[in-house]
């Protein structure tokens, strides 16, 4: 007995290739927003900003 239930001989990982390919446009889109909203002027002197130049330790 399988806790699984039955094997169906269904394709899984060719059907949604679409979808994974989508998700990593998606994912590069956000980071590059993301890098450039940390390099931005608003948000570049922000001590939650990774990037920020400031070294202070806590």
């Amino acid at each position: 007995m399988s806790y699984l239930g039955r094997k169906w001989p269904a394709p899984v990982a060719r059907p949604m290739i679409p979808f994974y390919a989508a998700g990593l446009i998606v994912m590069y889109g956000v980071n590059s927003f993301a890098g450039a909203l940390a390099q931005s002027d608003e948000y570049k002197n922000d001590p939650r900003n990774p990037a920020s130049k400031s070294s202070d330790a806590h």
